[in-house]
């Protein structure tokens, strides 16, 4: 019985196989096979092709270089710096012109610091003491401004006091303005220089106007009738990310600016043209945190008659400003369009094999219409 079964398996493999045509008269498959044949087309034209392009190559390396320049002035008037004008010199760190800047609209003035001994902020806890023996010397303040002396000073009467410390005396005072210091900043201006470049395709191109027209820049804004005037208002940008400037300069934040090109060079190059949006990046519902706004510390340096260093240390809230390109570039090339098409047309295979199972095993006739499909011939 063995060897009967091993030599018809055996034999088996010299046959041939070839397929056999069969008109099924029934609607209902008819019908559902028109319908997979539309849907994979209609998929392939309309998504495929149409939607995503998928007759292109494309370059998503974009390689991108952007350039900041702030114009405008304001005028405060404080206890501690008087009448004084700012110009982008004193409120744009950094001031090189990058893709990312920051604009100081709020701060808190020390002048005056000199390296000497001093009492400890009172806000900081781990500079509090009863006794001499609280503070010992040579310990640096957790979270302060100096290194402890080993004196605990007191106010007169008083139970408790802080270290006594050597650090930049005066310390900083923490309480800030009630209102932003620079509120006209609203009205500053920002040009935004955006070069980039697909290297697959060597396109390259900017959001700038090409002309000779030395005065476009200086009379123009940037709106839907000048795409290619990227200067903006700074009070646009915060409220086009949804967010209120005067409240928003108090304390500080961080405003993303989106540039997107997205480049079918099918068609002509400026068809090819960038697209702004504009997001708040900080969470701007944690506005009573104490983690929110944004702000940091620097220093102006300078010497007496005698030679001696001092200070004035600047507390600076402000909001900061990051540029980031994005895009893609498109061109037909051939190889992904026939990649493509085979794609599809293996689809439509599928879709008959799919008819086939419900012609073949899941209708009524469906032993019939086996029994015309597949037939042994001798």
């Amino acid at each position: 019985m063995g060897q009967v079964a091993w030599k018809g398996l055996f034999l088996s493999l010299f046959d041939y196989k070839t397929e056999k045509y069969v008109i099924a008269k029934n609607k209902k498959v008819g019908v559902l096979y028109r319908v997979v044949q539309l849907s994979i087309l209609a998929y392939l034209v309309g998504w495929v092709f149409v939607v995503k392009k998928g007759y292109q190559d494309t370059d998503t390396s974009l390689q991108s270089s952007v350039i900041t320049k702030l114009k405008g002035v304001a005028f405060t008037n404080t206890s501690e710096l008087g009448e004084r004008l700012w110009d982008v010199a004193d409120y744009v760190i950094p001031p090189q012109g990058e893709n990312v800047f920051f604009v100081m609209t709020n701060l808190i003035v020390t002048p005056n610091q000199r390296q000497a001994t001093c009492p400890e902020s009172i806000s900081i806890p781990n500079a509090l003491c009863y006794k001499d023996g609280d503070c010992p010397a040579g310990e640096a303040v957790v979270a302060g401004n100096g290194i402890k002396t080993g004196r605990c000073l007191k106010d007169r009467g008083s139970i408790g006091g802080t270290c006594e410390i050597l650090a930049w005396c005066p310390v900083e005072k923490r309480s800030k303005p009630k209102k932003p210091l620079l509120a006209s900043a609203e009205n500053f201006t920002v040009y935004i220089k955006n070069s980039i470049r697909f290297p697959r395709f060597k396109f390259s191109k900017m959001n700038v106007l090409a002309t000779g027209n030395e005065s476009y820049l200086k009379s123009c804004r940037y709106s839907m009738e000048h795409p290619y005037c990227p200067i903006f208002l700074l009070g646009d940008i915060v409220r086009w990310a949804e967010s209120d400037f005067q409240e928003m300069a108090l304390e500080g934040g961080v405003i993303g600016i989106q540039i997107e090109w997205n480049c079918d060079l099918d068609k002509a190059p400026s068809e090819c043209n960038p697209h702004y949006s504009f997001s708040r990046l900080d969470n701007k519902f944690a506005e009573k945190s104490i983690s929110s706004g944004y702000n940091f510390r620097f220093a102006k340096y300078y010497q007496d008659a005698g030679g001696v260093d001092y200070r004035t240390l600047i507390k600076a809230y402000g909001i900061r400003f990051d540029v980031m390109v994005n895009g893609k570039a498109g061109k037909f090339n051939i190889i992904p369009t026939i990649i493509n098409i085979g794609s599809g047309l293996a689809l439509m295979g599928a879709g008959a094999f799919f008819c086939d199972l419900v012609l073949l095993y899941l209708i009524k006739k469906s032993n019939f219409y086996r029994g015309k499909k597949y037939e042994e011939v001798k």
